[in-house]
């Protein structure tokens, strides 16, 4: 139950105060029937981490604020473990917002199988294609804020934990569906402001994470976006429509 979880994340120490980020032995003491006390940061004197009585929505509207106390508990005190899942539904997003595009410039209505198998081979195609951009992107942050701060990246954890912050942070890209659905004339400010949001989400990530300053983050991510612009690049110079 709850009860051995903490303890075992306890022994891994991987608690992080939400205030301070850091390191706590406990989110909260349990004194049995239902007296629960929350534990007090020793560095900020202030709760380890409140959200641990929030109910979860609270907290997602926290998070969409991309206030960092609300990244610390997700991140650091909790066990979620949807982000491989969550970015496989991303890039399905991405991947048929493309395709969508492309058919509507098509003008081919031929109901002929070999039609519909070359449509379902162009969904396959975007996705792929969304999937190297992606990579491409993640890429380019890992590169430069190893090169800048190679102290933060030095064991195989730290990587795994700063890709899980990023995927996670990504989560954004699910409201592309609806965007196209309730399609109208203002879906391309839409799509921007959706692009925008992601890559704030993905700066605050790298800056909870990490524990940075807000400059470096956005350093990397504008590495990710060069380097994934230079994959889109490439894809136009071979002729294929993304």
């Amino acid at each position: 139950g709850r009860g051995v979880l903490s303890r075992a994340m306890a022994a891994l120490g991987a608690y992080r105060c939400i205030e301070c980020n850091r390191e706590a032995a406990e989110l909260y003491r349990d004194y049995q029937r239902g007296v629960l006390r929350i534990s007090i940061c020793k560095s900020c004197q202030k709760p380890v981490d409140k959200y641990i009585e929030y109910d979860p929505v609270i907290i997602l509207i926290n998070a969409i604020l991309c206030k960092a106390q609300a990244y610390r508990h997700i991140l650091f005190n909790t066990k979620i473990n949807i982000h491989g899942k969550l970015c496989i539904f991303c890039l399905l997003c991405e991947a048929y917002l493309r395709w969508l595009q492309l058919q509507d410039s098509s003008q081919n209505t031929d109901p002929d199988d070999l039609i519909r198998y070359a449509k379902e081979w162009d969904f396959y195609r975007m996705f792929g294609i969304a999937s190297l951009e992606q990579t491409s992107f993640l890429v380019g942050i890992f590169i430069t804020l190893w090169w800048m701060r190679p102290e933060m990246l030095k064991t195989k954890s730290d990587f795994i934990l700063l890709l899980k912050a990023l995927l996670l942070s990504s989560y954004g890209k699910l409201l592309l569906i609806p965007a196209v659905i309730w399609e109208h004339d203002y879906t391309p400010l839409c799509l921007a402001f959706i692009k925008v949001f992601v890559l704030i989400s993905n700066s605050q990530a790298i800056r909870v994470t990490l524990n940075l300053n807000r400059m470096l983050p956005w350093l990397a991510i504008f590495f990710g976006l060069i380097l994934e612009n230079g994959v889109v690049y490439l894809f136009q110079k071979m002729g294929w429509d993304v």
